[in-house]
């Protein structure tokens, strides 16, 4: 990397200090509402391998940055190519993904790599370290993301930038998020937006 470029990681940080709530987007009319609205990063949970391309290319012409969901874009499967395929063919900043492997695809790709863990017990817990040792994302998604006690459990656990995804649903859950040490909130809740 030249002292011109930029580490996209750190762009999108940056971008979520300035906005700490994320918008996730489930169809096209959440689209459009997010797109009208003041929210700088969008986390794109719906499309296909149809459809992907003009997704992300909206999201970006309103000055969005965009990370794909790539375990939910229908018509691909859960291979590294599909990471490749999204650097080459869309303008998409970066990828989620529960999956090691397109978490390093992605790094490997130049995109931003958030990797998703959904923590339903102490199993899935304890199980995280590990796997973002071996992933290296630049941040985790836990989900679900009003658990202000396992964010600062994280925050002691590991040194990767902690979202809260999933089930939040108001003011309170943002800055309880926020407090325990989450660098930004991702919901889908359109009240959560508008904050």
């Amino acid at each position: 990397m030249t002292l011109t470029q930029r580490d996209p990681a750190q762009v999108v940080l940056e971008a979520l200090h300035d906005d700490p709530v994320i918008a996730s987007v489930k169809d096209e009319t959440a689209l459009t509402e997010v797109l009208r609205s003041d929210r700088a990063v969008v986390f794109l949970l719906f499309g296909s391998v149809l459809d992907v391309v003009r997704i992300v290319q909206r999201a970006k012409d309103a000055g969005k940055t965009v990370l794909v969901d790539v375990d939910l874009l229908d018509g691909f499967a859960a291979r590294d190519v599909v990471v490749t395929w999204i650097a080459e063919h869309t303008a998409a900043d970066g990828i989620l993904s529960t999956k090691a492997n397109l978490v390093r695809a992605a790094k490997r790709a130049g995109l931003v790599a958030v990797q998703r863990f959904f923590l339903v017990d102490s199993f899935s817990y304890h199980q995280l370290p590990r796997v973002v040792e071996q992933a290296k994302p630049d941040a985790i998604e836990i989900l679900p993301g009003c658990m202000p006690r396992v964010i600062t459990w994280l925050r002691s656990d590991t040194d990767v930038p902690v979202i809260a995804g999933g089930l939040v649903c108001d003011k309170a859950d943002v800055l309880a998020a926020l407090g325990a040490g989450a660098v930004a909130v991702a919901t889908s809740n359109r009240d959560v937006w508008d904050m």
